[in-house]
């Protein structure tokens, strides 16, 4: 998921995706617990992928600020 992408969303948008991977990352780690898991590189691109949507909404909440 590209960082332009992220920034065409809504805010409500991104929280719906933040949500989504953190509840992915979750089940990732159930799995690599369990010993079931199959793409180990999938952890950390759903940890990237949360950091960037962070900070795509960081900025979002900064401009927003700068604006009022």
């Amino acid at each position: 998921m590209s960082a332009q992408e992220l920034r065409d969303k809504t805010p409500d948008q991104l929280r719906d995706e933040l949500t989504a991977l953190k509840k992915e990352a979750f089940n990732l780690r159930f799995q690599q617990a369990t010993g079931q898991i199959e793409n180990t590189a999938r952890m950390r691109q759903v940890r990237r992928d949360a950091a960037r949507v962070k900070t795509i909404l960081n900025e979002k909440a900064a401009a927003a600020a700068a604006e009022a």
